[in-house]
């Protein structure tokens, strides 16, 4: 769960984290929630950032999907797309999430796909759609990051 090996970063972004000594796939996964969640980050792009999350394991009492774990998901891909975006001297804050949740689902997958509405030198807004295994919408997220400056070390 919450594997990240299989992430396919565009190959100018890897080399230019491999340059700072940066591990790329442990920087930009799904972290500590998302690992518990199963989140896969499954391609990732400053244009378009793509990940899975079980359903099991991630539901209400009623045997739906919770939603807030939707919005972990959806959190978890805009974040990363504004991270790619912001690129390695600055990082990437949530500061406004928004999600509609349309339906419900009990099993399966849920895949949400994150595409950039706005990419400014201080924020980034994503668009993440979570559909489930049948392609039938289940959320409507947008995500607004700040992209700071990285500390000095």
């Amino acid at each position: 769960m919450g594997e990240h090996s299989s992430v396919k970063f565009p190959q100018e972004i890897i080399d230019e984290y491999a340059a700072l000594g940066v591990d790329l796939p442990a920087l930009f996964s799904a972290g500590d929630l998302g690992a518990r969640m199963g989140v896969q980050i499954k391609e990732a792009s400053a244009e378009r950032v793509v990940g899975t999350m079980p359903v099991e394991g991630n539901t209400q009492p009623y045997g739906l999907l919770h939603g807030g774990a939707s919005a972990v998901l959806a959190e978890t891909l805009g974040s990363v797309g504004s991270m790619l975006h912001g690129g390695s001297s600055k990082i990437a804050v949530g500061v406004d999430l928004n999600c509609t949740h349309h339906r419900g689902a009990r099993s399966g997958l849920v895949t949400g796909v994150a595409t950039p509405v706005h990419r400014g030198r201080s924020t980034a807004t994503y668009e993440i759609a979570i559909t489930d295994e049948q392609d039938r919408r289940v959320c409507s997220a947008r995500l607004t990051c700040l992209l700071k400056d990285m500390p000095k070390t």
